[in-house]
Parts: C-alpha cells; sequence; structure tokens
C-alpha cells in the first residue's frame, strides 16, 4: 500500500527545527514501511519560509513570484532535512518535479515545492496520482475539519466525514494567495477527480497518526 503525508513545515519548523518531532515521526514511518508499505512525503516551508518572506518584505516591496520563490526554497531545505533522517530507507533525492516517473525499490519518497503558484496540498495529489495511491493524509494543526472557523466561533461543529461535493462547496472552488482551508480548491477538485481519500489530522498528535496508519481508529476528518 502507497500513502501519501503531506508533512506542514510548521510541524517540521515551529519556532525552531523541532528534532523531538521528527524523531517519533521517523519512528512511526519506519515502522508503517516495514510492513511493506510504501510513502510518499510532502514536506511544507513552516517558519523558515514566513521569515525570509518577512525579511525580504521588511527591505522592498516584493511581488508575485517572488514570495512563492522564497518558499519553494524553504521547503526544499526542510524537505532534504527529512530525506538525510530516513537516509537508507529513501529515495536518493528529494522530488521537485512530482509527475516525473520515479523507479526505485525504496519505501520513502521525500518531495518539495516545484513551481510558483503550486501549493503542498497539489503537490500531494500530483504526487499520490504518480505513486498511484489512493489516500493523502494531511498532517495540519487542527484536529477536524468544521463546520465554521473554530478560532472565530466557539460553536464551530467538527466534520468527520464529508464528500468532496459538499467540502468544496464549503470552501470555493477559487485559490487565492494566503486563503486558509484544510485543503486547497485546486488540489481538492483534482482529488475529487481521482476518486482520492484526503484525511485530515492534527500533526502534532503522533500517536493519532500511528492509529490511523494502522487502520485503527482516530480522530480526523475524511473527504472522500
Amino acid at each position: 500500500m502507497t500513502t501519501i503525508l503531506s508533512l506542514g513545515g510548521s510541524l517540521i519548523v515551529p519556532k525552531k527545527i523541532d528534532t523531538n518531532f521528527l524523531k517519533k515521526f521517523r519512528k512511526i514511518i519506519l515502522g508503517y514501511i516495514n510492513m511493506g508499505n510504501t510513502v510518499g512525503i510532502i514536506c511544507g516551508g513552516g517558519k523558515t519560509c514566513r521569515d525570509y518572506i518577512a525579511a525580504a518584505k521588511a527591505i522592498r516591496d516584493i511581488k508575485y513570484p517572488d514570495p512563492d520563490l522564497i518558499g519553494i526554497m524553504s521547503t526544499r531545505l526542510n524537505a532534504e532535512l527529512v530525506r538525510v533522517i530516513f537516509s537508507d530507507y529513501a529515495y536518493k533525492k528529494v522530488i521537485y518535479n512530482c509527475t516525473e516517473k520515479i523507479k526505485t525499490s525504496k519505501r520513502v519518497l521525500i518531495g518539495a515545492g516545484g513551481q510558483p503558484g503550486c501549493t503542498s496540498d497539489t503537490d500531494s495529489v500530483l504526487l499520490a496520482e504518480n505513486l498511484h495511491a489512493d489516500t493523502i493524509i494531511n498532517l495540519t494543526n487542527i484536529d477536524y475539519v468544521y463546520d465554521k472557523d473554530p478560532r472565530k466561533f466557539k460553536d464551530a461543529k467538527p466534520i468527520k466525514q464529508i464528500s468532496w461535493e459538499n467540502f468544496i462547496k464549503t470552501i470555493g472552488d477559487k485559490y487565492k494567495a494566503g486563503i486558509n482551508v484544510p485543503f486547497d480548491p485546486i488540489a481538492s477538485k483534482k482529488a475529487y477527480k481521482l476518486k482520492l481519500k484526503v484525511i485530515i489530522l492534527n500533526g502534532k498528535n503522533l500517536k493519532n497518526l500511528k492509529n490511523c496508519l494502522n487502520g485503527k481508529n482516530f480522530k480526523g476528518t475524511i473527504i472522500s
């Protein structure tokens, strides 16, 4: 079985590189691949990305595609770190083009940003299509998808399962820079077309991730 993980940069670098998280994450993934599974991991940029973009903006007005280019390089740096900690288990290089055909017996493949205007959500869908995976686990900072923003509304209710049709209606079907949704509209439409299952999990809860990978009960939202 092949599963794609979208590993948010805020999990890798919340304020500084979280080596404790990465050690535990590595152990869970090694346990998963030792059962004969393959995993693709798309890495985000996190605080590294935000700091570099903020620094550029503090000096001059920057416009597209410059912020995206900075973001891409930050995802590649994080991805290189993740590739190295998996050493012999990982494909020899970080994948920048998630559509290129890959021939390898390695069970861990690490990807990062490839081109401006393409989010890590979209990259994870492209890698899923490329590796013939049917499930993406999106590791974020929320436990569930909610019916409204839980940071603004105390009565926001968690959604444990939702169809792609209803999810896309909820988030809208157009991407805008800075959009804050659990899975972006462009990636969602492609995932819907490919009939992929996307699971939204809080990446900080690694025991929950382990349960999800092992087919046990877990806390999160299934979009299918």
